[in-house]
C-alpha cells in the first residue's frame, strides 16, 4: 500500500539541510476516498497549495525535500500523534485525524466527531510513520555527515482564518518554537533574509511551529529545525 511520502533528492552534492512539506498533498488512499464529502476533497481547502512546487529548486541546490501526496484531512503529519494540542490559546486546531476543517465545517459523509482509535493507528502505521521514519533518519545521517542540520518545514495559509485569529496574518511567519527548536545563528539569518523581502514578517506569532519542528528541533546536539509559514494570497494570489 502506498505511503504516500515522496522524496526529491539532491542533483548535486548533499548539504545538511532538509525541507519538509507536510501539507501540499490533495490525494486520498483508495480505501478512504468514499468517506470524505466529494465536494470538500475535490479540492481540500486546507491544503498547503503548491508549497513543494515554490521549493522545486531545492535538489538543484544539494538540498532534500520530502513530502506527501496524501491530504492533511487523511492524517497530519505535523500534529503529535497522540493529537497533543499545540496551542491552548482558543484558536481551533485540528486533530492528528481532523474531522473538520479550521473552519469548522465537517469533512466526512456522516459529519464524525472523531476518527476511531483503531482507524486513527491504522493511519499512524501506514502513513504518519513511513513519513517519520524517513525524516528522522535523513536528519541523523546528515549530521552525522556534517556536524549539524537544518530542517526547515514549509507551510502556508489564508489571509485570515478567523477560528485562529480575527485580523490578516503576515506574508511570511518564521517559527522556532519560542527560540527552542534552533540555534540563534539559524534564526537570524532566516530573520535577516525575510526581513530583507516586501513581505511583512513575524517571528513566533500566530505559529511557533508544530510538531515536526518541536520534535526535531534539538540544538543541543546539532539539530536545528525552523518553519516558515507564508500568506497563499499574497505569494499565490489565491483566497
Amino acid at each position: 500500500m502506498e505511503t504516500g511520502l515522496q522524496i526529491a533528492l539532491p542533483t548535486v552534492k548533499r548539504i545538511p539541510i532538509v525541507i519538509s512539506v507536510p501539507h501540499c498533498g490533495t490525494a486520498f488512499p483508495p480505501e478512504l476516498t468514499r468517506e470524505f464529502k466529494p465536494e470538500l476533497a475535490e479540492s481540500p481547502d486546507d491544503t498547503d497549495w503548491f508549497v513543494d512546487r515554490l521549493y522545486s529548486f531545492a535538489p538543484h541546490l544539494g538540498i532534500t525535500m520530502i513530502s506527501s501526496a496524501y491530504s492533511r484531512w487523511v492524517i497530519d503529519l505535523n500534529r503529535h500523534p497522540e493529537s497533543r494540542p499545540l496551542y491552548s490559546d482558543g484558536r481551533i486546531i485540528t486533530a492528528l485525524c481532523p474531522t473538520t476543517t479550521f473552519l469548522g465545517e465537517p469533512i466526512y459523509r456522516d459529519s464524525r466527531h472523531a476518527v476511531d482509535e483503531r482507524e486513527a493507528q491504522r493511519r499512524i502505521s501506514l502513513y504518519f510513520t513511513p513519513y517519520h521514519n524517513f525524516l528522522g533518519q535523513l536528519l541523523s545521517e546528515l549530521k552525522s555527515e556534517f556536524g549539524r542540520v537544518l530542517l526547515w518545514d514549509c507551510h502556508s495559509i489564508r489571509h485570515i482564518v478567523p477560528t485562529i485569529q480575527d485580523k490578516p496574518f503576515p506574508d511570511l511567519i518564521l517559527g522556532s518554537a519560542d527560540g527552542n527548536s534552533s540555534g540563534e545563528i539559524f534564526i537570524s539569518i532566516a530573520l535577516r533574509n525575510l526581513n530583507a523581502s516586501p513581505y511583512s514578517v513575524q517571528h513566533n506569532q500566530p505559529f511557533k511551529g508544530g510538531f515536526i519542528t518541536r520534535h526535531y528541533g534539538q540544538p543541543g546536539i546539532g539539530q536545528h529545525a525552523l518553519s516558515v509559514r507564508d500568506d497563499k494570497k499574497e505569494l499565490y494570489g489565491r483566497s
